[in-house]
């Protein structure tokens, strides 16, 4: 066992560990670590998850894991590069391996049962997210979600993931537009406003250069699980373009 201790966070809490084999064997400064990632694992159960991220033939890892019961496995040290993110892209930065902290979320995913994330998994998340972010002076538009970075090929961690309350710690943001937003949702729009909307992605930080109608509407379901949870449908509407017109300013 190992005590991460953070005085000027005043963290003092148990991690785990158990190493997963696949990381990058050079080490990284850490004035390079820019992004903070959450995942979910998306297997039938935990154990099966946690084998999996210390199985060498799986070539997938993480720095950190948090189970059902909010305890944390620490599975490779931050100086490294985990195989977590895969194919990635936010802004104009790619493979974001290199510069990122993965966090893996114990959770059957969409493909096995999609359930709603613990109350002492989110107190964990919460607790760790600020110790990573404080370290690393991690922006606020750089903490992400799998599906962020690669919407054509994740759902990951998801709808059910409380993205709204987090930014009220302080962990990632929110659009925070006041009044009845939801009277808009399903209104439709101009096609030159949906145009504008995917502008307003590309500011963001989403990849916008899709190559089919399917990869579009991946992105916007991406952007839908982020930041309208409430209706993942793929289609553009008058809530969706308020919101990202109001995120692409910050």
């Amino acid at each position: 066992m190992t005590i991460l201790c953070d005085k000027s966070l005043k963290m003092h809490y148990k991690i785990s560990l158990n190493y997963s084999p696949n990381i990058s064997t050079k080490k990284r400064i850490g004035k390079n670590i820019k992004y903070l990632i959450f995942h979910y694992t998306g297997m039938k159960s935990e154990t099966r998850a946690i084998n999996r991220l210390i199985d060498e033939s799986s070539k997938v890892s993480c720095h950190y894991l948090i189970k059902r019961n909010g305890s944390i496995i620490l599975m490779a040290p931050e100086t490294y590069v985990a195989w977590h993110a895969g194919i990635s892209f936010w802004k104009n930065q790619k493979n974001l391996n290199k510069n990122s902290i993965g966090i893996e979320i114990t959770n059957k995913g969409h493909q096995f049962g999609y359930q709603k994330y613990s109350k002492n998994q989110i107190l964990s998340l919460i607790r760790l997210s600020k110790y990573i972010i404080k370290k690393y002076r991690i922006s606020k538009t750089n903490i992400l979600g799998h599906s962020d970075i690669a919407f054509n090929r994740k759902k990951d961690p998801g709808e059910k993931f409380p993205w709204q309350y987090l930014a009220t710690k302080g962990i990632g943001y929110w659009h925070n537009i006041g009044g009845n937003l939801k009277k808009y949702r399903k209104s439709k729009i101009r096609e030159k406003n949906k145009l504008k909307f995917i502008f307003f992605l590309k500011k963001i930080g989403y990849l916008s250069n899709f190559k089919s109608n399917v990869e579009k509407i991946n992105l916007i379901k991406a952007f839908q699980r982020r930041f309208r949870p409430e209706l993942v449908d793929g289609k553009i509407d008058e809530e969706c373009f308020l919101i990202a017109k109001k995120l692409s300013k910050n």
